[in-house]
């Protein structure tokens, strides 16, 4: 019982240091993130539906996943780049990350709409 009660403890002191620690986040990373969880969720809801009803258009069930996925790497690449903490981006203005994430993204979804048939 001890050891439930002691792993509680540290499963507590954990999340509250990550709290503590998100918080300092600037504002355009955290909606970044939100932009990462929504892609996430998505894919998941797609993925459940799919499972429920089934995949008759698999192409098309493809595409949307796929979509959704790759546009939250897409998202994880721009909030490397834009995090003022990053030194390996340090030169690169946060204006050119938005411009390669938006360039990146039509290039990812013209192919999900050739992909489509």
């Amino acid at each position: 019982m001890a050891r439930s009660s002691s792993t509680a403890k540290d499963a507590q002191a954990l999340f509250h240091s990550l709290r503590s620690a998100y918080a300092a986040t600037p504002t355009n990373l955290k909606i970044i993130d939100l932009y990462i969880i929504f892609a996430v969720s998505t894919a998941l809801i797609q993925v459940v539906y799919m499972a429920l009803v089934g995949s008759f258009p698999f192409n098309s069930f493809l595409s949307g996943v796929l979509s959704c996925v790759g546009t939250a790497v897409l998202a994880v690449c721009l909030r490397i780049q834009v995090n003022k903490e990053n030194k390996e981006f340090k030169d690169l203005p946060p204006e050119r990350a938005f411009a390669d994430f938006v360039l990146c993204n039509l290039v990812l979804h013209l192919v999900i709409m050739n992909f489509l048939g």
